[in-house]
């Protein structure tokens, strides 16, 4: 399964990044919500580890999600990923991390994509399950490169998470209890290699055109769109950007314009 190799190819780039931290860089805090790239690790890591646990053994996820259920009560998750990390941090959760995250990748490459597995909502295909770790990543990836001051070099492996956010047009309005507006907007993006990715019907009135980079940042909620160069027109589009949604939970809210951006980069370790 290609996407198998595209989550571990976003997985090494950000190991690459916060390789040479030391553990006290770990403890600093990023524009998102105040997370430390500890909880950014035990977050990506919990979660992997989940996604893995919904195939090799689907009882033993039933249990950890109904002990999730029980434990947060419908509250913040990162008060039971810290416990579930065990104290676990710093170089010792990175290494941990990127050693299961290799053989998570090995393991979902034989993977049949069809096959549906569990997860803490409707169950998926493995497809959307792997596409869902690759998307995580590269979203709370976000963060990090951010903090750290490093201009990130997408593939066009992001294609999933476009894909993504393209089947999850509707889920943005159901997440809200909203009645979707009208069909998916005509979306029209550049891949960082420079190829032509087109979704849903031709329209010179409802439209998102630009890059595929830019488009992930808006669904992922990394950007608000007004951050970003994207062109949207016509009332259905702007209203799908304004609050676009394509992971699962709640309804979250974008970042206010601003308030997400690349740092100047600084003495922290990074070259």
């Amino acid at each position: 399964m290609k996407e198998a190799n595209d989550f571990k190819i976003e997985s090494d780039a950000l190991y690459a990044v916060m390789s040479n931290l030391g553990d006290a860089d770990f403890r600093e805090s990023t524009q998102f919500k105040g997370w430390t790239l500890n909880d950014v690790l035990e977050h990506l890591h919990m979660w992997n580890w989940a996604a893995n646990e919904s195939y090799v053994n689907e009882g033993g996820f039933s249990t950890f999600i109904d002990t999730v259920i029980t434990e947060t009560k419908g509250g913040s998750l990162k008060p039971f990923e810290r416990k579930w990390i065990d104290g676990l941090s710093g170089s010792d959760l990175l290494e941990t991390w990127r050693v299961f995250y290799t053989k998570m990748a090995l393991t979902f490459e034989s993977v049949d994509p069809k096959i549906r597995l569990k997860w803490a909502g409707p169950t998926m295909s493995a497809r959307s399950s792997i596409s869902a770790r690759l998307m995580e990543t590269w979203a709370h990836g976000q963060e990090v490169f951010d903090h750290l001051g490093v201009v990130r070099r997408d593939g066009d492996h992001i294609k999933s998470i476009v894909v993504l956010g393209i089947n999850t047009f509707e889920w943005t309005y159901v997440t809200r209890c909203e009645v979707t507006p009208g069909p998916l907007p005509y979306v029209r993006l550049t891949s960082p290699f420079g190829e032509l990715w087109e979704f849903g019907s031709v329209s010179n009135t409802e439209f998102v055109e630009g890059l595929a980079t830019e488009f992930c940042e808006v669904v992922t909620q990394v950007r608000n769109v007004a951050d970003t160069r994207l062109r949207v027109a016509g009332g259905v589009a702007l209203d799908w950007m304004s609050k676009a949604q394509c992971f699962a939970g709640g309804a979250e809210s974008p970042p206010r314009p601003g308030t997400r951006f690349r740092q100047v980069k600084s003495d922290i370790g990074v070259s």
